[in-house]
C-alpha cells in the first residue's frame, strides 16, 4: 500500500526528481545506489535495486558470471545438467 509523505517535488528540464534526504535516510538510500523503476497505471514506484538470479529470481547468494546474475543453487544445477567442467577457474560465493 502506498503512503503519502506530503512532499511534492518538480521535475527539472532533464526529467530528474530529487528524493528528499529524509526519505533517503529512512529508506537507507546512499549516493549512487541503483534504483529500479516500476509503473502501474498512474503510479511510478522506485525501489532499491537488488540483483536477482536470471533463472529463478532469487536475490540471495548471487554471483555475476559473464554479465549475468546467477544464484548458487542454479549454478550448481546448471553445472550438473550440462556436465560443465571448470579448469583453472575459481568461483566463490563467499
Amino acid at each position: 500500500m502506498l503512503k503519502s509523505t506530503g512532499m511534492v517535488r518538480k521535475t527539472d528540464e532533464l526529467g530528474r526528481v530529487v528524493i528528499p534526504i529524509e526519505i533517503r535516510r529512512t529508506m537507507n538510500i546512499e549516493t549512487k545506489d541503483p534504483l529500479e523503476i516500476y509503473t502501474s497505471g498512474e503510479y511510478i514506484v522506485l525501489q532499491k535495486y537488488q540483483p536477482a538470479c536470471i533463472f529463478c529470481g532469487e536475490a540471495g547468494e548471487i554471483i555475476n558470471y559473464q554479465g549475468k546474475n546467477i544464484c548458487k543453487i542454479c549454478l550448481v544445477e546448471l553445472a550438473s545438467d550440462t556436465n560443465v567442467v571448470c579448469i583453472n577457474r575459481t568461483v566463490s560465493f563467499w
